[in-house]
Order: structure tokens, then sequence, then C-alpha cells
């Protein structure tokens, strides 16, 4: 028996007095609630990139039926996208010790034996290594886009998406089966009932031979919220800007903004990293070229600043997660830009393109009514100052709640019309 007991596949093997049903089914709950919720904000944050308008938008392959749910992505209320792609980073953040504890919490049902004992357990079986596979992946390739390391191979979007339909697929599956028996021990221990019974003796998690306990069921759940409240509170500045940033120090965004000034907010992308020169933005080099309905026009900076100029106070937002506070940008507002070039009245979809010589995003497309807002701005100022290099000199495309990357830097050219 105790040679037996050196193997995983032996019930003897996992001796932790802290594994049973109520530990486990305490974490499903909280976990079933979270996961949802990230599912959900998850696919409004598809939808905020408008996939459908435009192929420069999204590279997702033949995504077919999953993208049923996809429509115009509002403009109002400014702080939309800022809100649900928040939730959505700072709350997979703090998930990650209730995740981790749940597989361990189960981890002698993975080397059970035998590893069906009939065709439904065999579906069981399968959809758990989805489930446990999709939500390791699903969670480590977040947390890698967060902080921008980009090791994984291809486009973090694509496999994101399809990875979150697999993970979803299966916990759907798995959360149909399990809740119930999940609330009925909830309620029994609430109600100081024994555990034994809860589960079919077969399938238990309480060990034969439990070890001496170094620490309560109480003390671990305080472990993993208190490794939760950690992360929360060292992550979810970055989504709140001001002067919480400083507090979000395990993100890239996170401390205080950079440098001073007007233009002293963050960013993802420097001028540099984008290949863009001084020769490409200079005055007497760099046009705007604005095409449509009746043709093109090319304008200078100077005489953009001829047009009539508006404000608006706008925040960015990122898919990162992070987001500044609300800024005072000043340009033209692309509507009008739309009718210089023949489309007066209802403008079109746009098709923004950056000078940018490398990088994802170098083309965005906007829709109609992202152009028609008259806080839309082709902005040449931001807080009284010209943009700086960094953030888009000489003219860049502000939008309200759309995510970040649809907000092009050092734009290049518009074409107004159907995409």
């Amino acid at each position: 028996m105790r040679d037996q007991d050196r193997l995983p596949t032996s019930p003897g093997f996992w001796r932790s007095p802290l594994r049973g049903p109520w530990f486990t089914s305490v974490l499903g709950l909280v976990l079933l609630v979270g996961v949802t919720t990230l599912f959900v904000t998850g696919l409004v944050s598809y939808a905020a990139y408008n996939p459908n308008l435009s192929r420069v938008n999204d590279t997702t392959p033949n995504k077919g039926l999953l993208g049923f749910y996809l429509f115009a992505w509002p403009t109002d209320p400014v702080w939309l996208y800022r809100l649900t792609q928040g939730v959505h980073v700072t709350l997979g953040i703090t998930l990650i010790p209730v995740l981790l504890a749940k597989l361990w919490s189960v981890v002698p049902r993975l080397f059970a034996l035998p590893p069906a004992r009939s065709v439904a357990h065999a579906l069981e079986r399968i959809s758990l290594l989805l489930l446990v596979g999709g939500g390791l992946f699903e969670f480590t390739t977040g947390v890698l886009n967060i902080q921008l390391d980009y090791v994984f191979p291809g486009s973090f979007y694509p496999l994101h998406f399809y990875g979150a339909w697999v993970f979803f697929a299966a916990f759907v599956a798995h959360a149909v089966l399990k809740t119930p028996t999940a609330l009925r021990t909830v309620r029994r221990r609430l109600r100081d009932e024994p555990e034994e019974g809860v589960m079919p003796a077969a399938d238990t998690l309480v060990s034969p031979r439990p070890a001496r306990p170094t620490v309560s069921r109480r003390g671990a759940f305080g472990l993993v919220g208190g490794g939760s409240l950690l992360l929360f509170l060292t992550t979810v500045g970055q989504s709140l800007g001001g002067p919480f940033r400083r507090t979000a120090l395990l993100a890239p965004h996170g401390t205080a903004d950079p440098n001073g000034g007007p233009n002293g907010f963050q960013i993802n992308k420097t001028a540099a990293y984008a290949g863009i020169t001084a020769a490409d933005t200079h005055e007497d080099a760099w046009r705007l070229v604005v095409t449509g309905r009746t043709g093109t026009v090319r304008l200078s900076r100077a005489q953009l600043l001829q047009l009539p100029l508006h404000s608006s106070s706008l925040p960015i937002a990122c898919v990162e997660g992070w987001s500044t506070a609300d800024q005072w940008w000043r340009g033209v507002r692309l509507r009008d830009l739309a009718a210089l070039v023949g489309h007066d009245g209802d403008p079109p979809d746009v098709l923004v393109e950056s000078l940018q010589r490398h990088g994802a995003f170098r083309r965005a497309a906007l829709r109609a009514n992202q152009v028609a807002d008259p806080r839309t701005l082709l902005a040449l100022y931001v807080n009284g100052e010209e943009l700086s290099p960094d953030h888009g000199h000489p003219a860049r495309v502000i939008v309200p709640a759309a995510p970040g990357v649809l907000n092009t830097k050092w734009v290049g050219r518009l074409t107004f019309g159907a995409l």
C-alpha cells in the first residue's frame, strides 16, 4: 500500500487535508461568476474593434458563426471601452490565485483510474482537458499581452479569440454538470451538515490518509483572497489613471506618468519604434492626403489650421487594460474633412493610414457613426500644446470610446467611403 501511495494515481498520494468538496465548490462558484464576466467583457472588447468593418481591423480568419453577436461599436459614453476593458484585464489578473487554487484542489481527479468508466465519463474527462488547458492558455496569453511580451507564435487576437471559445464551451459544460452539486455542498456547510455523502465516494477529493494540517481551510481561503486582493490593488490603478496609477506596480503602464507637461501621459509606441523620423513629419514634407467621392485633396498642417478647429475631452484606453485620464484635444473634425471630398451630411466609413513603417495597426477603419460624432477629431494639439512626436505629431485621430489602437498616430492618409 505504501508503495502504491507513491504514485499520483493512488488516492493516498494526495494527502492534503484541505482538499474536499466544500473547498473546491467555493472556489468553483467564484470562478463561475468571474470567468463568465471575463468572457462577456472579452467579447465586448472584440466588438469594439469593429471587426466586420474591414480586414485591417481584424485578422481573425473564418470566425463564421462565432461573430454572430457583433454590432457597431457606439461612441457613448466616452469611457465605455475604458470600463469594459479595465474590468476584463483587472478581473483576469485578480482571478489568477483563485484559478490556481481551484486547479490544485482537483488535481487528484486528473490522475484518477480508470481513465474512463463509461462513455459519459470519458467525455467529461476530455472536457476537463479542454477546460484546464484552455484556462491556462487564456490566462497565460492574456498576462503576456498585458505585459507586452509577445513570445507566443502568431497574432494575439485570433489566438485569444479562438482560445476563449474553446475554454468557455468546456467551462459551460463543466458548470452545467457541477454547479448544482457545488451549491448543495456550500448550503450543507452553511447549515453545519457533514460533507460526507455530498459526492460519490469514488469521486471524493478527501484523502483516505490526510496529513497533519499546517493551515486551516479558512487560512487557505485567506491566502487565496489575500493574493487576489494584492494583485487587484497593484493592477487596477493603470485603468483608473491619475494618482491611482502609482499603485499599479505590476503593470507596464503603472507608477507615474512619463515626463511632465501637456504631452506627459502614457503611450505604447514611440515614434522611434514606429520608424517615424523628423524628415517624415517636417512641415515642408508632410501632407495629409484626403480621398473621397469628389477626388483627393492634399493638406499641409498650415492649411489644416485654417479650417474650423474644435476641442474634445477624451481618454485613451488600450487592450492591455491601461488608460489615461481625459486629455484636452484640439483639431479638425473628421466629418468636416469628409465634407471636403464630397461627403456632406452623413459621412461614410473611413480608412486611416499612418506613416509608421512597421508594427500592427498601421491602418485602421472607423465606422460612419464614429466619423459623424462631433468629438472625433484629427487632433493637432493636446492640452494646449502641439502633439509631441511620440503622441502622433503632426496629426493623430482621437475617437470617443474606441480602443487605443484605433486612435491612429502620425496620420498620412484618410480614405472616405464604404469599406
